[in-house]
């Protein structure tokens, strides 16, 4: 046999590796699409973990957003979309996934992260925590101002897929015909109103898993 000085990519007792992305995905992002295909360079499966929070009114449910995030990843067959409750590190265990990647949008976001990948190690040491930083161009992203650029009417097109983009169109007009939300301020034709009077400055969209990119 002829030895070719390069170690095989793989070996028959090589564990597969399963990353798990974990988050509210209210909705999935450029950014968050961004990050998943970007894991996929390094684990073998990822498990995309859409978490119940108890803490926030969501605009789309569970099994809508999960929905979501298997179109805009084309049902990707490495890609395993799930729903759970209660802590991350019993979910990893159940799952056998041994690491969790988080999004680090900015500077602010790394001291929360930090504390909550401190306490899934002391709660799970076999879990490591994989901090990732987004592409250039979907650094600004975030699920919490890409809900208030929809609800103002805004363009969110170069933000989610239009799938998605479709989606948060029709929720805001079915609220609006409701009564859930005020009707659009003459203002609103397509601008992007982030931080408005109405909702105060975009909220970070914090879940119980920690911050969702």
């Amino acid at each position: 046999m002829t030895d070719t000085g390069t170690l095989p990519v793989t070996s028959p007792d090589r564990r597969p590796l399963v990353a798990l992305y974990a988050g509210s995905f209210d909705p999935v992002t450029h950014g968050h699409e961004d990050l998943i295909k970007r894991t996929l360079t390094f684990a073998d499966r990822l498990i995309v973990a859409v978490a119940h929070n108890v803490n926030k009114q969501p605009l789309f449910t569970v099994e809508e957003r999960m929905h979501f995030i298997r179109e805009v990843t084309g049902n990707d067959p490495r890609i395993e979309v799930r729903s759970f409750r209660g802590l991350l590190v019993d979910f990893a265990r159940d799952t056998g996934a041994r690491v969790n990647v988080r999004g680090l949008r900015a500077v602010s976001d790394f001291e929360y992260e930090f504390q909550i990948a401190l306490m899934n190690r002391h709660l799970r040491p076999e879990l490591e925590t994989v901090f990732m930083t987004p592409s250039l161009d979907t650094t600004y992203i975030s699920s919490s101002m890409v809900r208030e650029v929809a609800r103002f009417n805004g363009d969110v097109s170069g933000l989610v897929h239009p799938l998605v983009g479709d989606a948060l169109m029709t929720r805001y007009a079915a609220m609006r015909a409701a009564g859930e939300l005020p009707p659009l301020p003459a203002t609103a034709k397509g601008g992007t109103p982030t931080g408005s009077a109405e909702t105060g400055n975009a909220e970070t969209g914090n879940t119980e898993t920690g911050r969702s990119l």
